[in-house]
């Protein structure tokens, strides 16, 4: 409830609770949550006393009965057998707003508990409270207000969000610090926590999600939305800048709109912030924000606070207004804001409700729609305000059938709604089918089907297909054409031409289509032939003729006749019937056939016979003369059966008839020898014709006579195999053949030789056809297998399984899975089905097994194994490799365990640490070290750290590394004794080494030095040593910047610890004084040098030490040790200078340090032995010899005086002083080098001090600016080389250089002078052009021009008091954040080059095109500002182009005919024909663009004699003209520029073909006389041979070819070609000749015996079976009856069947019988049905006597001949229906005579149409009388 109820007296509540609990306890002998199992209320809520309801605490305190049983509900069954009474009713709600809790009872029915519990809680009054109602924590404090505490009154303020105890209500005294717990707990409903849901119900704080509902999880988004997903508003996030001017001091920052949520803005600088409001109704306000705190501004909480460098406003919505924040101008320095909020969406889409339903009954369809809502007001707004979201997506509409009452039998109709008027309905539409893919023999077809959508205007838009998934979509694809494809059909032969022997037979073949008809569209390949041989058995005597005799003429004719035009088309066409048979059977006689005009009826199907005259074009013949042979006397045929009386008739036979050679057949072989046989005839000796063979005695019959022939050997011929079957059964497959090149060299060897195919003068056959070129039924296409999930154990692969149809140009068509028929392959299957192999399950440690002191860890191992069933299982151990000891125990040290009657303490191990510094200068194998200290050491040498320790065991030593165990291995040994060696270091080993004895530990830090003297960052992998020997002695500036950025206090103002001198990781406290020991020029010029001779010694030694090297290094120390001590005390002193000093008191720190040092050095260094007296290398100083600071007594070195003589030659080294500018008086300065002079106006005399050493002794000399010192009386040098100023002016200002010079080299050292302190930079004007070098150094001011890839660095050297503050920029755009002087850290700028600003310089590494431009250093301090600039220019050294095709465009515009090449830099090389010309291209690019000269054999080409040329394109291209013969030499083009030179080569080469006669070509016959070798002619290009065509034209060389091989050939079989098949189908037999034939080296083929040629080869075959195939024919059924459709007079169609079977009456599918001709299956046939025809009444009177619109009309009908009963017109069709309508008295109507000129007038009249002139002209005269 919001506010208590009123107090009637002090101390209600309390002694009201007070009472209550008391009861309970004293009832139930139980209070609160002492036993488990007890009844008992949790809370009771503040209710008057009057309104506790007797009956209920009876009830409560009666045996647990909290309830009358009469006010139950009902209870469930599960209650009843849970023994629990039903639940009672929910209590009154805790509060009356803002969310209070109310509980229902239930009560135990069994004598024993019950599971469960008997309160239970909800929510309630979720509503929220009034703003006067307070808060309802508080309400419960100031209930005590009226009792004392402690004896007195105090007035309570609530304490909320208590972390620990958040539902105990704690108060505080107002006024007091007294926080007090009044109550354990707070009553139910109140927050656990004010800015939550969750609420407390008997004291504990309970989840509340945004729904009010207890345990709910449920949170409001961003936006405010309960369980939303932040869609209903967007995130805006911006900052604003200050540009505020004197005449504009207030500016907005942001408006934020009505109902934004979780507002944040922090601005920062010295302006205010300020705020406006505007409520929806317009109300506008104010706030100042004056000071911090929280505001309740248009009922929304903003929060403020007002901090010394910024402001914070806050505020957490949903704003109840528009919210203007403005900021307010307070300094002159510029202020940035930052804000973030969630604003609303305020344009949403809203859901209508359904449109009206489309029908009012019988069913009928009906939408939704969307619309878009201005939430604020309260309207729908246009479309586009909700398109504006990105985050607003446009709900999908709803569809929904309507109104399916059927409509009442009184209406017969629906009524329908016109529906577009609300929302059209969208629909399906679809694009064309496209054509067939497949003519026949079935294809597919698809279109595009879309969702579309039609407006009120009718404009139709394509739309999602969601939209009409309430109707099926219709397909895409579909089958076409599945009709057959026309085959070939081939009629019955005609009759043999001969009646003997071998001869000719003839058939019609016809393309039929599916339907039978003649068409086109069959393929040419593969029809049928229409000639073939036939062969009658009778034998014939006239040998003669030996070849088949061509078919006579009219047998030849007729099937001509047959084949060009029977068929039937919808054209009348003549179509003769099958000739008769012959009228005579012997002699001459006549045949005689009927012709038809016919046409074939499209609707029908049928044939229809006309007369004559509708036939176009000639009429075939229709008789002919026939011959049948000889009649009976006309010529004497010899019968031997006829003996008696012929006697005398023989002998007169036998002297007038003989047998007689006549010439030869046709040879068997067109080449390489072939056989003739010679012709014998019958002949009459008296008139020398033919007679008949039975004329001729056969017993005289000549022998058979052979001759060879045709024995010229063979040209080069292709040999063909056959076409391999096809690779694919559809689609489009391949077949291949074997073509090879051959030439027959012996016939009777039958010697084949292979040739190369360019000697074969035909043109070569194809040896590759596509095949089986049509669409393939849609199949399933699996992809390869996927690899296995597992590699052992048993895993799964998968692959794709896809529905194609391979189409007949080869490319696939995707399908549904519909389409495919077959069942689809599987896409998942096992794989690696294999045990895997066993290993070695480890556990955890356990507990070390002893409390204190030595002992041991164990854990378990279990050897398991994966089975290929994926299953793990425990295996024998022997199955697991072996496991090391070590794998499975491990000692373990804890504290020393205490001996009784002493203090523990005193038996502690202990650990002998060396507090110490090392500092590596030269290389050494190994080094000895004691934990406790730090080492800079250089890599490749080996490490011993020793680990002293007392009271404690040396094998129980253990080692780490940077926090990780360390054990033995081949580079770092950990040996029992208690010391660790690590062989070689490299830069994987820096790091922190831990040694550990027991509690004791001890650290030891080991850092790399690189080959540039810095230090090297541990790289992030482990690399081989080459290559960590090449990264720290290569290391280039940007990766030194990369690998190690300062971090030390020292050296930049970081956090408290740094100021202290301490760094946040003790590994890296002393990097910082040791980097500027090594980098930042604090050793000497001496020391530096003999770093570099180090360096190159280390660069030219692999594995041992140079001597030359070594005796150079010998003034250098090995190792230098210095206390800690020592630096903690400049780390301290540095802490305790001022922030601003501190910079450059540091770097004088450490120069001092470095100059003592070198100093000790050089006093140790006279104490030793010279160079060349040594005999044994200089030892290291030993660690435990060294004193105070470092190892040798810092004495001072105060020149070289005495022993100078003995000192060794050294370089010049400037002294570097510590000491600070001294001022002795206030106008005399005195300074040492690498200081700062502010000259000051009092200034008199500026005293510039500059020692040095060396041996010779260094000459001094000063330089200004980079230029000589003018001295005059007022610029003065002093006897000890100091610089003297007197009375200084401006134009003194600069940078003083002091260079000292000795043979051995130099050094110098700079000093500023400046006026007042204003900055100063040291600057350089001249340009640097760098071409080789990898890095580039200047001083700001000049230009640099440099090639790609390498780091240039521009110096900016600054002066200033105080020190001036660098600036960078590019191209006037600043370079990240000003940088002190002496801030090493290092910045990538931006993307695509690095640069690093570093120590005022900046580095720019690896430059390219787009670092150019132009950068500029400011320095600034409070006296001023200074900028100066360098130009970096990058430059491009020549080089070949990667992409040529512009060079080649270049060359094809100028010389489109022209052969060209282009030049390379390893040269090209170009063939060319006399007399030619050519054109050469020079492909460049570089920048500046280069220069290109052109060279010829090393010459200019312009002094080059009789060479035409021509230079274009800037130079690129050359063009040479009529080049002579020979060759031309080389030529080159010179490209340069200011990066670099680039020459390219070509070689022109004039060359010509000629013939050569080459060796002799195989021999052309192994035997015989025609046997030739013929000399081979090649045609040569530079003696490469080309192919001949070149050499047309060319003369070629007499050759003349040599006989080879001419002697006689061995006996070999002659065979004649085979006869022709005796049978036609089933089964014949063919016959040939066989004789042995020897060929003579005279070319004459002589008969020899058979076994000479048995014993060479096997005697060939001479009969073969040929035309297996089965005889096949066509049959069919009887005619069916006459009821087909009519197609004429009396005339219709009868049909039969008509199948293929053999001629044993099996049959046969119709395609075995296709190469016969196929009877029809359709014939006319008499119909009395059909005995029909057209009837026509007479015409009726004309409607007008004149004009143009008469007309009259008759009756047309079909009626029955017979009967002259109509019937059915379509039984008519068959002929043309007469016209029923026709105009008439189509005369022109006089005008002079008034006359009616239609029999309609009198209608005319009556209709009163007579004022209408057209009716008025034709209806004259009635319309008069009208």
């Amino acid at each position: 409830m919001a506010r208590l109820v009123t107090r009637s007296r002090p101390g209600f509540l309390a002694r009201l609770i007070g009472g209550i609990w008391c009861l309970l306890c004293v009832a139930g002998q139980v209070c609160g949550d002492q036993s488990q199992g007890a009844v008992f209320l949790r809370e009771f809520t503040l209710i008057r006393r009057e309104s506790l309801h007797e009956e209920f605490l009876s009830d409560f305190l009666n045996s647990h009965k909290t309830e009358d049983p009469s006010s139950r509900t009902a209870r469930s069954e599960e209650d009843r057998e849970g023994l629990w009474d039903a639940w009672g009713p929910w209590s009154e709600c805790s509060r009356t707003c803002g969310g209070g809790a109310s509980y229902s009872l239930r009560r135990c029915l069994s004598s024993k508990s019950c599971e469960g519990r008997n309160i239970r809680y909800r929510t309630c009054s979720n509503v929220d409270c009034p703003p006067e109602a307070g808060d309802f924590r508080a309400q419960q404090c100031s209930a005590h207000n009226d009792v004392k505490y402690h004896g007195q009154f105090y007035e309570w303020l609530p304490v909320s969000n208590d972390p620990d105890n958040p539902c105990s209500l704690k108060c505080q005294a107002k006024g007091t610090s007294l926080v007090v717990e009044l109550a354990p707990k707070v009553l139910d409903g109140t927050r656990c926590y004010t800015e939550s849901l969750d609420m407390c119900i008997s004291g504990l704080c309970q989840i509340v999600g945004c729904d009010h509902q207890l345990g709910s999880t449920v949170k409001e988004d961003n936006c405010g939305v309960c369980n939303g997903d932040g869609s209903t508003c967007r995130l805006v996030r911006g900052q604003y800048k200050s540009q505020l001017s004197a005449s504009k001091s207030d500016d907005t920052v942001v408006a934020i709109p009505y109902g934004s949520r979780h507002i944040r803005l922090v601005l920062k600088g010295p302006d205010h912030l300020y705020l406006e409001t505007k409520t929806l109704q317009g109300t506008k306000g104010e706030n100042s924000l004056s000071s911090t705190g929280t505001f309740l501004v248009d009922n929304s909480t903003v929060d403020f606070q007002k901090l010394p460098d910024k402001e914070i406003l806050r505020m957490a919505g949903p704003l109840t207004a528009d919210f203007i924040i403005k900021i307010h101008d307070l300094g002159p320095a510029d202020s940035t804001v930052q804000f973030i909020f969630y604003q609303p969406i305020i344009h949403r889409w809203r859901e209508t409700d359904f449109f009206p339903c489309s029908a009012t009954c019988g069913g009928g369809y009906q939408l939704t729609s969307a619309e878009c809502y201005d939430l604020r007001s309260n309207r729908v707004v246009a479309d586009q305000y909700c398109h504006y979201y990105p985050e607003n997506v446009k709900p999908k509409p709803k569809l929904q059938e309507c109104n399916l009452d059927p409509c009442p039998a009184s209406d017969g109709y629906k009524q329908i709604m016109p529906y577009d008027l609300y929302h059209p309905l969208p629909r399906w539409e679809a694009t064309p089918w496209t054509a067939c893919s497949s003519s026949c023999g079935g294809g597919i077809q698809s279109r595009a089907v879309s969702c579309v959508e039609e407006d009120i205007q009718g404009h139709v838009t394509s739309v999602e297909e969601w939209k009409c998934m309430y109707t099926p979509k219709m397909p895409v694809v579909q089958p076409c054409n599945i009709f057959d494809c026309p085959k070939w059909l081939a009629q019955e032969w005609s009759p043999c031409t001969v009646t003997c022997g071998q001869g000719l037979r003839y058939r019609v073949v016809l393309c039929i289509d599916h339907r039978g008809m003649h068409t086109g569209g069959c393929s040419a390949k593969t029809k049928p032939h229409i000639k073939e041989e036939c062969i009658i058995p009778t034998p014939c005597y006239k040998p003669r003729e030996k070849l088949p005799i061509e078919a006579k003429l009219p047998w030849f004719k007729q099937a001509q006749e047959l084949e060009e035009g029977a068929a039937v088309s919808e054209e009348p066409s003549f179509i003769p019937e099958a000739w008769s048979a012959c009228t005579v059977t012997c002699g001459v006689g006549t045949q005689v056939r009927i012709i038809r005009c016919q046409v074939l009826l499209p609707f029908s199907q049928s044939v229809a016979d006309l007369p004559a005259d509708e036939c176009e074009g000639p009429k075939p013949a229709s008789q002919r003369a026939c011959y049948a042979g000889p009649c009976n006397g006309e010529t004497p045929e010899f019968n031997p059966n006829n003996g008696d009386g012929l006697l005398g008739g023989l002998q007169d036979l036998d002297e007038l008839y003989d047998w007689e050679y006549e010439g030869f057949t046709k040879c068997s072989e067109s080449c390489g020898g072939g056989v003739q046989e010679a012709v014998v005839s019958c002949l009459n000796k008296q008139t020398r014709e033919l007679a008949d063979e039975n004329l001729c005695v056969t017993s005289r019959r000549p022998p058979q006579l052979l001759k060879s022939c045709n024995l010229d050997p063979c040209p080069a011929r292709w040999e063909i195999g056959k076409w391999s079957p096809c690779s694919l059964t559809c689609g489009v497959g391949l077949q291949t053949r074997d073509v090879v090149c051959s030439h027959l060299l012996s016939r009777e060897m039958n010697e084949v030789v292979v040739l190369a195919d360019e000697l074969c003068h035909h043109p070569k056959p194809s040896t590759v056809q596509a095949c089986n070129r049509f669409n393939c039924p849609p199949a399933w296409y699996p992809a390869q297998w996927q690899l296995c999930s597992r590699t052992c154990g048993g895993g799964i692969q998968k692959r794709d399984v896809l529905c194609k149809q391979r189409m007949a140009d080869g490319s696939f068509l995707e399908l549904p899975e519909t389409f495919c028929s077959a069942s689809k392959p599987t896409s998942h299957q096992g794989c690696k089905k294999d045990d895997c192999p066993s290993e070695w399950l480890l556990s955890e440690w356990s507990e070390c097994s002893v409390s204190c002191g030595e002992g041991t860890q164990t854990r378990s191992a279990i050897c398991q194994r994966v089975l290929k069933t994926g299953v793990s299982t425990v295996v024998n151990s022997t199955l697991c490799p072996p496991l090391p000891f070590s794998s499975s125990i491990r000692p373990c040290m804890l504290a020393t365990c205490a001996r009784p009657g002493r203090p523990s303490t005193k038996h502690s191990p202990h650990i002998a640490a060396a507090r110490n510094i090392y500092i590596q200068t030269r290389r050494q194998r190994k080094l000895h070290f004691v934990v406790g200290g730090f080492a800079y050491l250089l890599p490749k040498t080996t490490v011993v750290l020793r680990c002293p320790t007392r009271r404690f065991r040396k094998p129980l030593i253990t080692w780490e590394k940077d926090g990780q165990h360390s054990i033995s291995s081949a580079h770092v040994t950990v040996a029992p004794f208690g010391y660790l060696k690590i062989h070689r270091l490299k830069p994987s080993d820096a790091g922190i080494y831990t040694c550990s004895a027991g509690p004791a530990r001890e650290q030891f830090v080991i850092k790399l030095i690189g080959g540039n003297r810095k230090l090297v960052a541990r790289p992030l992998s482990l690399w081989s040593e080459e290559e960590e020997a090449l990264q720290v002695r290569k290391a280039n500036p940007k990766e030194a910047l990369q690998t190690h950025k300062h971090q030390n206090g020292i050296f930049s103002n970081g956090s408290k610890a740094e100021k202290r001198g301490l760094t946040a990781d003790p590994g890296n406290r002393y990097d910082d004084i040791v980097s500027r020991l090594l980098e930042q020029g604090g050793w000497p010029g001496e020391l530096l040098a003999s770093w570099e001779v180090q360096d190159s010694a280390e660069r030219n030694a692999s594995s041992e030490e140079d001597p030359s090297a070594e005796q150079a290094l010998l003034h250098l120390p090995f190792t230098m040790v210095a206390e800690q001590k020592r630096l903690d005390d400049i780390l301290r002193n540095l802490s305790q200078q001022p922030e601003e000093l501190r910079d450059l008191y540091s770097k004088h720190l450490v120069a001092q340090l470095a100059q003592d040092i070198f100093r000790s050095h050089l006093e140790n260094q006279d104490l030793l032995p010279k160079p060349s007296e040594q005999r044994f290398p200089p030892m290291a100083v030993p660690p435990h010899k060294h004193v105070s600071g470092f190892s040798s007594s810092l004495r001072s070195s105060s020149g070289e005086a005495g022993g100078g003589s003995r000192r060794p030659h050294r370089k010049p080294a400037i002294l570097r002083k510590i000491s600070a500018a001294q001022q002795l008086s206030a106008s005399e300065v005195v300074t040492h080098l690498g200081q700062t002079v502010a000259l000051a106006s009092g200034t008199l005399s500026v005293l510039l001090h500059c020692e040095a050493v060396g041996n010779p002794r260094p000459t001094i000399h000063w330089t200004r600016n980079g230029e000589a010192v003018q001295f005059s009386d007022r610029i003065l040098l002093q006897p000890d080389d100091s610089l003297q100023i007197l009375a200084p002016v401006e134009a003194d200002v600069g940078f003083y250089t002091c260079n000292a010079t000795n043979a051995l080299g130099y050094d110098s050292v700079s000093i500023a002078v400046t006026l007042a302190g204003k900055p100063l930079v040291k600057t350089s004007r001249m340009t640097v052009l760098n071409t080789e070098k990898p890095t580039v150094t200047v001083d700001i001011g000049g230009t640099v021009r440099t090639v790609r890839g390498v780091n240039v660095t521009i110096n900016c050297q600054v002066a200033g008091v105080p020190e001036a503050e660098v600036t960078w920029f590019r191209n006037k755009s600043k370079l990240g954040s000003s940088h002190h002087l002496h801030e090493g850290s290092s910045h990538h700028l931006h993307e695509g080059s690095s640069h690093h600003l570093h120590e005022g310089s900046l580095l720019l590494t690896d430059v390219s095109f787009s670092d150019q431009g132009l950068y500029s250093c400011r320095a600034a301090n409070l006296h001023g500002e200074q900028t100066e600039s360098t130009q970096l220019l990058i430059l491009d050294p020549p080089q070949v182009p990667t992409q040529l095709e512009d060079i080649r465009a270049l060359l094809l515009a100028t010389g489109p005919n022209l052969p060209s090449v282009l030049m390379s830099p390893l040269g090209t090389q170009l063939v060319l024909d006399p007399g030619n010309s050519a054109l050469l291209g020079c492909p460049i690019k570089g920048h500046p663009t280069p220069n290109i000269t052109w060279f010829q054999n090393g010459q200019p080409i312009a002094t080059a004699l009789g060479l035409t040329h021509h230079i274009w394109a800037a130079g690129q291209i050359l063009r040479v003209a009529n080049l002579s013969g020979g060759p031309q030499g080389e030529f080159s083009c010179l490209a340069q520029n200011e990066a670099g030179t680039l020459l390219q080569k070509a070689s022109l080469v004039i060359q010509d073909y000629w013939w050569s006669v080459d060796r002799l070509a195989t021999c052309s016959a192994s035997c015989g006389n025609r046997g030739v070798h013929q000399p081979r002619l090649r045609c040569l290009l530079n003696t490469t041979e080309v192919d001949p065509e070149h050499c047309t034209g060319k003369p070629r060389p007499a050759v003349q070819p040599v006989a080879c091989n001419r002697r006689d050939c061995p006996s070999r079989w002659m065979v004649t070609s085979w006869s022709a098949c005796t049978r036609s189908c089933g089964g014949g037999v063919q016959t040939r000749r066989v004789t042995c034939q020897k060929l003579k080296a005279s070319g004459i083929s002589t008969p020899v015996s058979n076994d000479m040629c048995s014993q060479l080869a096997k005697r060939p075959v001479d009969t073969q079976a040929c035309n297996q195939q089965l005889c096949v024919e066509w049959a069919f059924s009887s005619w069916g009856q006459c009821n087909g459709p009519c197609i004429g007079p009396r005339l219709a169609v009868q049909h039969r069947q008509v199948f293929c079977q053999t001629r044993d009456g099996i049959t046969l599918p119709s395609e075995q019988c296709s190469a016969l001709p196929r009877p029809v299956s359709t014939q006319n046939c008499w119909s009395e049905a059909c005995s029909v025809h057209w009837r026509v009444s007479l015409w009726t009177l004309c409607t007008a006597t004149c004009g143009n619109y008469g007309f009259q009309s008759r009756r047309v009908e079909c009626v029955h001949v017979r009967t002259n009963k109509a019937v059915p017109e379509h039984l008519c069709s068959w002929g043309p229906r007469p016209a029923n309508w026709q105009r008439c008295n189509i005369t022109p109507c006089e005008n002079t005579e008034c006359r009616d000129t239609t029999r309609y007038c009198e209608k005319v009249r009556q209709l009163k149409l007579c004022q209408l002139g057209q009716f008025r002209s034709r209806c004259c005269g009635t319309c008069g009388k009208a």
